[in-house]
């Protein structure tokens, strides 16, 4: 009994009893919406886009990242909660759909009246949510026929990829998933019949011009931690600042919990970024 007195404590202060998340739709379908947790006082309050992983599957959805948007609130942050179509169950998502509908819920936010501050705007992400968070980052970066191109609202405070698929053309036999990668983008990558691995893969469109913490926890099963070394590696030699940290004993799930150091200290460096100014510089789109 006092246990889960004790459990039921330590949700509570994670979530801090805020009110529920506001909900707005961006699109027709069931899956084109987003979850908004306001922090208290009247603002303007610097945004963290929140983008769940699951491989970019339907099986997952938004709502464990819940527990962190409270959590982001609680520390000032107003975390717009971006759920897509993804994979399966009819849901129509993949190349580029899953693409445009990350990048339509974030550029939903231009035209919200709810004391945001979009020019400090920050990226955090999970395994596939990850993946998504360094690309979201990186839509300057793209042509101006490519899906997600244009963004109205800009990635420049921060990135914070915790497990990331970084790097969507890694040798799956040697640093896993590939089948998923697969499904996303329809194809493999020697089979595309166009230039979607180039527009999606965010290790080919460093640098992406915001500060980024990469989190991977050594233990991880799932998505191996040398994904975001190799990343890191990549984005520094790209003029990227990075920040590495891989936790010793957390596995793929473990790092998204609020209630583990992990998780406070990355609240802690995205704040300080949040703090500063937006960069003076965004990089140059591609011809």
């Amino acid at each position: 009994m006092a246990h889960a007195r004790h459990t039921l404590q330590t949700l509570r202060a994670v979530a801090d009893l805020r009110p529920p998340p506001q909900r707005f739709r961006y699109g027709r379908s069931g899956q084109q919406l987003c979850e908004l947790h306001l922090p208290g006082g009247a603002g303007p309050h610097p945004v963290a886009v929140v983008l769940h992983g699951g491989y970019w599957r339907a099986a997952r959805t938004r709502r464990y990242m819940r527990p962190l948007c409270a959590d982001l609130a609680r520390h000032g942050w107003a975390a717009w909660n971006v759920e897509y179509r993804r994979i399966g169950r009819r849901q129509g998502g993949g190349w580029p759909a899953t693409f445009l509908d990350v990048a339509s819920g974030i550029d939903y936010l231009a035209g919200l009246d709810a004391g945001l501050d979009l020019g400090r705007v920050a990226a955090v992400g999970h395994s596939a949510g990850g993946h998504l968070a360094l690309w979201a980052a990186a839509r300057d970066r793209l042509g101006a026929s490519a899906p997600g191109s244009r963004p109205r609202v800009r990635i420049r405070a921060a990135v914070v990829a915790i497990a990331a698929v970084s790097d969507l053309e890694a040798n799956p036999q040697l640093s896993m998933p590939g089948e998923p990668v697969h499904e996303l983008m329809g194809c493999a990558p020697g089979d595309a019949p166009d230039d979607r691995y180039r527009l999606a893969n965010p290790i080919r469109l460093l640098p992406l011009g915001a500060p980024i913490l990469l989190v991977h926890g050594e233990a991880d099963e799932t998505v191996p931690v040398r994904r975001s070394r190799d990343f890191a590696a990549r984005a520094r030699a790209a003029g990227d600042s990075v920040t590495l940290t891989t936790p010793p004993a957390l596995t793929h799930r473990a790092v998204v919990d609020p209630r583990r150091a992990a998780w406070r200290e990355a609240v802690r460096w995205l704040t300080a970024r949040g703090d500063r100014a937006a960069p003076e510089t965004v990089p140059q789109a591609r011809p």
